[in-house]
């Protein structure tokens, strides 16, 4: 089976994705007025499931919105016990290494997934279990907040396989894991 970790993600020009008050509306400051989705459909009906964070859970789970996702969501917590009853059969809580979460899910049948948060990224990225980064850049300095990326252990190379420009202002671009 095709297996491959993929990552689609907003940052500031800065590369934050979230602001210093863990704030994320400013995703919304550039008008879109015909709600271009900027190939967020496309990325996630090719992926089978979801891992990400407690916080990008609960941060999800905050929006004033239908559960988004038509997929599977694995929620990493070392807090955690147990998923509240409105998300059972669409979320589950998972624990254990990276090595062993991603066997476990590879257990269940999904081998493309979808990594989301940034602390779950920071992880996969140091344990180079990440294989392809989609990121949209949003034409804002925030001056400061939650960072995309943080120190690694060692170098990681990604190509670029492509790029594009939206709403003539925001940029989105795809990386490859080089190895």
């Amino acid at each position: 089976m095709n297996k491959k970790n993929s990552v689609f993600i907003a940052t500031s020009l800065d590369g934050y994705i979230a602001d210093k008050n863990g704030k994320i509306d400013w995703l919304n400051s550039i008008p879109n007025p015909n709600n271009n989705d900027m190939g967020y459909v496309e990325f996630i009906n090719n992926i089978d499931a979801l891992i990400m964070g407690r916080t990008t859970f609960e941060t999800v789970c905050g929006f004033d919105v239908d559960w988004p996702y038509n997929k599977p969501v694995f929620v990493l917590s070392n807090t955690l016990s147990k998923i509240s009853e409105e998300y059972k059969g669409k979320a589950f809580l998972i624990k254990g290494t990276l090595t062993e979460i991603l066997e476990q899910i590879y257990q269940k049948g999904c081998f493309k997934l979808y990594i989301d948060g940034g602390t779950t990224i920071r992880n996969f990225l140091k344990a180079d279990l990440i294989d392809n980064i989609i990121i949209t850049t949003i034409p804002i300095l925030l001056g400061g907040g939650s960072p995309l990326f943080s120190e690694l252990p060692k170098e990681l190379k990604f190509e670029l396989i492509k790029s594009k420009t939206f709403l003539n202002q925001v940029t989105q671009n795809h990386y490859s894991r080089k190895k």
